[in-house]
């Protein structure tokens, strides 16, 4: 069941431990792909957290919003980019995105294989996805204090296994999160240090997994259409030699 907008954007814009949930998860999408000019940048679900860093250099952005979620006009003061749509059917057009973040929009999803379906339909060649979702080991999806806790927590094999099926091939994952879903001073504080030693510390589970995938393209069988004349003509058979023509009187 998805979370409700407002709720959602209460965490993100209007709590401290959203904030740093925030710069945590968006830091590292930034590592991975750098804003690049010309690119299609999409999310679903609640995504657009993370999207602001690329609105000055992409060709376009967009915020995709489930309709069982709700959406709200996003970024603040500046010409909205989000749209409502269903899970199962995208307002995009076939291979148009270049970059795809899902967060809040697979784990919550009555129907996570039609949310891939889609994903991998929108995604054109050489197109990457990441997906954000709870971690299972780690202690952001053992809490209902964050949107975290709510929906089906993967484990990285989980969430492979589940993109394999749907055309994917993942390329690598990691955990953010490192720091504890707590309200209390101390940890707010820490969390860029507890960052740091997450990622240095590969044993050190995090409570949010991603995933980046691309998009799985399968060579065709044949090189193209097979013709075969019906009665070939064999250059080295007498009748295929050429004939003098009659001499006149």
């Amino acid at each position: 069941m998805h979370l409700d907008v407002l709720d959602l954007r209460n965490f993100y814009y209007r709590t401290q431990l959203g904030r740093v949930a925030q710069r945590a998860i968006r830091d590292r999408m930034v590592d991975l792909w750098p804003p690049l000019a010309g690119q299609t940048v999409v999310g679903f679900g609640f995504a657009v957290p993370l999207l602001r860093p690329y609105l000055a250099e992409a060709r376009r952005v967009i915020g995709l919003m489930p309709g069982p979620q709700g959406v709200m006009p996003w970024p603040a003061g500046m010409q909205n980019v989000s749209t409502l749509c269903e899970e199962h059917l995208w307002p995009l057009p076939t291979g148009m995105v270049d970059r795809l973040v899902l967060m809040h929009g697979l784990e919550t999803s009555e129907n996570p294989g039609s949310v891939l379906d889609e994903a991998h339909r929108v995604l054109g060649p050489g197109g990457r996805a990441l997906i954000v979702v709870p971690n299972r080991a780690g202690l952001w999806s053992r809490s209902d204090a964050t949107p975290f806790g709510f929906g089906r927590p993967y484990t990285a094999g989980q969430l492979e296994a589940q993109l394999k099926r749907h055309g994917f091939t993942p390329e690598r994952n990691f955990t953010v999160l490192h720091v504890p879903p707590s309200q209390a001073p101390f940890w707010l504080r820490s969390s860029n240090l507890c960052e740091r030693m997450g990622r240095r510390l590969p044993g050190l589970s995090g409570g949010v997994l991603m995933v980046e995938a691309s998009k799985q393209v399968y060579a065709p069988t044949r090189g193209g259409l097979l013709q075969r004349a019906a009665k070939p003509v064999r250059l080295w058979e007498p009748a295929a030699q050429p004939v003098a023509s009659p001499k006149r009187g």
